[in-house]
């Protein structure tokens, strides 16, 4: 649900290179904040609850990973501010206890142990003041990026992380160099551009799965699962053709208008590019199974907007993208371009408020991994 990733530039060599810097969601419970604008994510947590409580039904050996610790431990990565947060963790407690009770073990329900993962920044004061009162876990909160290790060895029983993986932990460094064929110049996305920068995004994202998977295979006991929900590419869709690749580059073409009429400055454009990847299914099945650690047990294609039948509040989804960005272009930009952006953001994409449904099919990625 948050931005566990980087996008602070410098000059080297005469060239621009990535360096890891992490940015939050927009925090507190303000106009502009995720608290307030995370409606969508919501809605795939809801999408989520049924495949999840079945995965593990008929997935999850209890009895196998539980032996030795009556504590079960659930990690939420890039959990943000909440509320969403919360919803997907009781889903995935009520389903570890319908699983005790199904196996006749219902005297032997663990306490459970939920710890909070985001970055250092992240808004934890407004995290934990909204906590729910009544709760039936022990609340914990993890700083950190989950590019790295962040719990000690097989100490987790079931990871969970929802519209998360998409950030990258690093903008890819060609796209920014201006010697590079993958030169991203007048964008900061990819769906648009080249297909040299495509495959630098693509190559960033693989390097980041290998490296996820690793250290989530040294923190999660043998037998235990993770439920991933990502935004996605639909197989044999061009990724120009997304819901997410339409908006980010909308949001692109409007620093470039801005630009054009001096309000930013061209080489700021492109020094900047969105650390953002939606993988395919496709390409998530062979990172997995290149990558070893993990097993597919469940891989389904899904949108939560494919629940919303009239056309598209783009008023709501301007403010979803500036709880989701805000932060990354302030420090770039600087915060008094803001409001002019994001207003010139919402009048282009406007356009799109009767978007064909083919751009709302298989968006997200509902993913069941089991730990070897």
């Amino acid at each position: 649900m948050s931005n566990n990733t980087t996008s602070e530039t410098k000059s080297s060599n005469n060239n621009t290179a990535s360096v890891t810097k992490s940015y939050p969601m927009n925090g507190g419970d303000g106009t502009y904040s995720y608290m307030k604008n995370s409606s969508f994510q919501r809605e795939a947590s809801i999408i989520a609850k049924g495949m999840i409580e079945e995965v593990i039904a008929k997935k999850l050996d209890i009895e196998k990973i539980t032996s030795a610790s009556n504590t079960f431990r659930i990690a939420d990565l890039g959990c943000s501010v909440g509320p969403n947060t919360f919803i997907s963790m009781q889903c995935v407690i009520e389903a570890v206890e319908q699983k005790y009770i199904f196996k006749g073990l219902k005297s032997q329900l663990p306490e459970f142990q939920v710890f909070f993962n985001d970055i250092g920044t992240n808004d934890f004061n407004t995290l934990f003041t909204s906590l729910p009162a009544r709760r039936n876990y022990f609340a914990n909160g993890v700083p950190g990026s989950f590019h790295g290790r962040l719990f000690p060895d097989s100490s987790l029983h079931i990871v969970h992380a929802s519209f998360a993986l998409h950030w990258l932990s690093k903008v890819p460094e060609e796209v920014l160099d201006k010697d590079s064929p993958a030169w991203n110049k007048g964008r900061i996305y990819y769906a648009s551009a080249s297909d040299e920068v495509a495959n630098a995004y693509a190559s960033q994202f693989a390097k980041d799965m290998d490296n996820f998977l690793n250290v989530r295979a040294k923190e999660i006991v043998i037998g235990g699962m993770m439920v991933l929900v990502m935004t996605a590419t639909p197989d044999g869709v061009h990724r120009s053709k997304t819901g997410g690749g339409i908006l980010y580059d909308t949001l692109g073409s409007s620093l470039m208008d801005m630009a054009k009429v001096g309000l930013v400055n061209e080489a700021q454009v492109d020094s900047f590019n969105l650390p953002v990847y939606a993988a395919s299914p496709k390409e998530m099945t062979e990172l997995v199974e290149k990558n070893g650690n993990f097993s597919i047990e469940r891989m389904q294609p899904t949108d939560p907007l494919l629940r919303i039948d009239d056309a598209i509040d783009m008023q709501m989804c301007t403010m979803h993208i500036r709880a989701a960005v805000e932060e990354i272009i302030r420090k770039h930009f600087g915060s008094e371009i803001i409001d002019e952006l994001f207003d010139r953001f919402y009048q282009k994409a406007a356009v799109y408020s009767q978007m064909d449904s083919s751009y709302k099919k298989k968006n997200l990625l509902f993913l069941a991994l089991k730990r070897k």
